[in-house]
């Protein structure tokens, strides 16, 4: 597992990773949350560590929501787990109204970090999955619907594609799967490439 802490407290950064490393394998600690998006492009963060306040200036949690909706944009977003320190505690619930799946207090219990940390993961996964299959079946019933609207002969060359790309362009491959020989196959893709 990998874990992406942005935090602008070195002394909090060096404490975490020592921290998490055990536990988690491969823990990146940064204290920029503008390098987020590039940390996240790769897609192998199982879950972001967030503290809520960046500014001193500033310390309302607007930059820890704004840099947890950036996260929550992604196509397929990590965890995000908030640390805030505890009057930040109502501000936390809002962020998890938002799509973090928990939120840490400062100064916190390392055995419920490291619980919450993995319980957020496993939410995430689960969600994901769930996710992946309502896409599935949704692709499913627009394909369907789309079918449902083609003529035999469309419906044909619309199986035979599929099977031909199923198999990588592997024609001998794809003839066996169709139950034709390969000059038939070519045939009918000779006429596909005439039609279309």
């Amino acid at each position: 597992m990998k874990i992406l802490i942005i935090d602008d407290n070195q002394s909090v950064l060096r404490t975490l990773k020592l921290v998490l490393a055990p536990e988690f394998g491969q823990v990146v600690a940064m204290n920029n949350p503008k390098v987020i998006p590039a940390l996240l492009a790769a897609g192998d963060i199982d879950a972001v560590l967030l503290d809520m306040n960046f500014d001193t200036a500033s310390l309302d949690g607007s930059d820890g929501l704004f840099w947890l909706a950036r996260i929550k944009e992604l196509p397929d977003p990590p965890a995000v787990v908030m640390i805030t320190a505890f009057g930040d505690v109502p501000l936390a619930v809002e962020a998890m109204k938002h799509g973090a799946e928990d939120f840490i207090t400062k100064p916190w219990d390392n055995a419920q970090l490291i619980a919450t940390l993995r319980k957020a993961i496993d939410k995430n996964r689960e969600e994901m999955g769930r996710r992946s299959t309502l896409d599935k079946a949704e692709r499913i019933v627009r394909r369907e619907k789309d079918e449902s609207r083609m003529t035999l002969d469309e419906l044909k060359m619309n199986h035979i594609k599929r099977i031909v790309d199923q198999c990588g362009g592997n024609l001998s491959q794809a003839s066996a799967l169709l139950g034709i020989n390969r000059q038939t196959l070519y045939n009918q893709l000779g006429k596909m490439k005439w039609e279309g």
